[in-house]
C-alpha cells in the first residue's frame, strides 16, 4: 500500500514537472521588450492561453510550451526561459503572496488606427510600435468612422489629429507650406463629400462617433494633440471656436460660455486659445514646463498600483522601471487642475501640476491619454527622420503604448474591476 502511494506521488510529480511552460521575462533580462508583446499577440491569434504576470519580473508572460512559440522567439530575438511545472507553481505562489496578480488574456484585440490618407506611417509612435512588434492593425479615417466601421474594432488609437478643425494650429508658421495647403485641401474635400459645410463640423461629428464607440464598450488610446483636441471638440459640440483663417468666419462670440464640461472624457474647466498665431489649443497643455526643464531633466514617474485590487492601471503601467524619460509633443502633458476627479492618474512629472499618463472609464468602455509624440525622439520636428525602434527595443516609454495594445485582451471581469 505504501509503495503504491509512493509510486502515485512519483507519477504525479513527474506529470507536474513535465508540464513545462514558456516564461517571457519583462525585466532587464529581456533582450527585446517591444517584440515580446508581439509574441504574446501572436500566441493569442493562434489560440494559445496567455497569462500576464502583473508585477512579476516587469510584467512577464507565461505561455504553453510550444515549438512554434519557441521558434518565433528565436526568430524575433525575444529572450525566454523554459520553466517546469514545479517552477510555475512556485511562481504562482510568489504571486499569490505579493503585490502581483495573474491576468488571463482571452483573445487578440482587433486594432484600428485613425489616420488621414496623407499621413506618413512613421510619424506616429503607435504605428511604429505596432509595426516593429509585428502586431496587425487597420487604418481608417473620417468616412469609415461616420459609416460605423468602429464597431468592427476593439481598440482605437488617435495621435496628433486635430478635432477642433484648426489644422493642428500650424497656420502661424506653415500656412504657405505645400504640405499645409495639402492638409487643408484634403480635409475640406472630405468635409464636402460627407455633407459638412465646415471642416470643424465634420471633426465634431467624428468625435461624437468615437465618444459613442467608447460608451458602447470600445477602448480608446490617444497621444499628443489628439488628447486635448478630442475633449475640446466634445465640450464645444457644434459650437464654432475657429477663427476666420480656418473656416472663413469668426468664432461664436459666446463660445466660452457654451462649452459643456460634462461631455469630455478627461478634462474640465479649461480655457480655449483661439489665436491662430499661437501654437496651442487650450490651457490644458503643460508643454512649457517640459521645455523649461530641458531633455536632461525631463522625466516622469509611474504610480505603483495594487495588482489584485486595481488590475487595470496595473496592466497599463507594467514596465521594468518606474522612471521614464520625458518627451515633447504638441500636447506634452496635462495640467492636473483640469483633470477630472474621476480620472486615474498613472504617471506624472516632477511638477505637482503636471500629468503625463491617465486613464478612465466612460460608459462600457475606457480611455487612456498619454502626453507627447514619440518616447524616443525628445523634440520631434516636422520632417525629422523616423525613429528606428531596433535601436530602442527596450524602451520604457514605448512599453506603455504596447501595454495598451494587450489590455483589451484581458478577461472581461478584470476590466470591470
Amino acid at each position: 500500500m505504501i509503495i503504491r502511494r509512493l509510486l502515485m506521488l512519483v507519477m504525479l510529480f513527474s506529470l507536474v514537472s513535465a508540464a513545462a511552460e514558456i516564461l517571457i521575462p519583462m525585466d532587464v533580462a529581456q533582450s527585446d521588450h517591444l517584440k515580446a508583446y508581439g509574441i504574446a499577440f501572436n500566441a493569442l491569434q493562434n489560440q494559445y492561453l496567455v497569462k500576464w504576470l502583473l508585477n512579476y519580473r516587469g510584467g512577464s508572460y507565461l505561455l504553453p510550451d510550444s515549438d512554434n512559440l519557441q521558434n518565433l522567439c528565436h526568430v524575433r530575438g525575444v529572450y525566454y526561459e523554459i520553466v517546469s511545472g514545479s517552477e510555475v507553481a512556485a511562481i504562482q505562489a510568489e504571486i499569490d503572496q505579493s503585490n502581483m496578480d495573474t491576468i488571463i488574456l482571452e483573445k487578440e484585440p482587433k486594432i484600428a488606427v485613425y489616420v488621414p490618407p496623407n499621413a506618413q506611417p512613421w510619424d506616429d509612435a503607435v504605428t511604429l510600435a505596432l509595426t516593429y512588434a509585428e502586431i496587425e492593425y487597420d487604418t481608417l479615417w473620417d468616412e469609415e468612422v461616420l459609416a460605423g466601421k468602429l464597431e468592427e474594432y476593439d481598440w482605437l488609437h488617435l495621435h496628433h489629429e486635430d478635432f477642433t478643425g484648426q489644422y493642428g494650429k500650424f497656420y502661424g508658421s506653415y500656412r504657405n507650406a505645400a504640405w499645409y495647403k495639402e492638409e487643408v485641401r484634403i480635409n475640406e474635400e472630405m468635409a464636402i463629400s460627407l455633407g459638412f459645410g465646415k471642416v470643424w463640423l465634420l471633426k465634431h461629428a467624428v468625435a461624437e462617433k468615437i465618444r459613442e464607440y467608447v460608451q458602447n464598450g470600445g477602448f480608446l488610446f490617444s497621444m499628443c494633440a489628439a488628447t486635448d483636441t478630442f475633449d475640446i471638440a466634445l465640450s464645444a459640440r457644434n459650437v464654432d471656436v475657429c477663427e476666420a483663417v480656418f473656416d472663413g468666419d469668426d468664432p461664436d462670440p459666446d463660445f466660452a460660455e457654451k462649452l459643456d464640461f460634462s461631455r469630455p472624457f478627461a478634462f474640465e474647466n479649461f480655457e480655449l486659445i483661439t489665436d491662430p498665431f499661437q501654437y496651442e489649443f487650450s490651457s490644458i497643455d503643460a508643454s512649457d514646463y517640459a521645455r523649461l526643464r530641458g531633455p536632461e531633466a525631463d522625466f516622469f514617474t509611474l504610480f505603483d498600483f495594487s495588482a489584485k485590487y486595481d488590475p487595470v492601471p496595473t496592466m497599463l503601467t507594467q514596465c521594468h522601471t518606474n522612471v521614464i524619460n520625458g518627451f515633447l509633443g504638441q500636447t506634452t502633458s496635462f495640467h492636473k487642475r483640469f483633470v477630472k476627479k474621476s480620472v486615474i492618474i498613472m504617471g506624472e512629472s516632477p511638477e505637482v501640476d503636471e500629468v503625463k499618463y491617465l486613464h478612465g472609464n466612460f460608459g462600457k468602455g475606457t480611455f487612456t491619454y498619454y502626453g507627447g509624440h514619440d518616447p524616443e525622439d525628445y523634440q520631434h520636428r516636422l520632417g525629422d527622420p523616423e525613429t528606428i525602434l531596433a535601436l530602442h527595443k527596450n524602451s520604457p516609454g514605448y512599453r506603455l503604448i504596447l501595454n495598451n495594445i494587450l489590455f483589451p485582451a484581458a478577461e472581461k471581469k478584470k476590466l470591470k474591476t
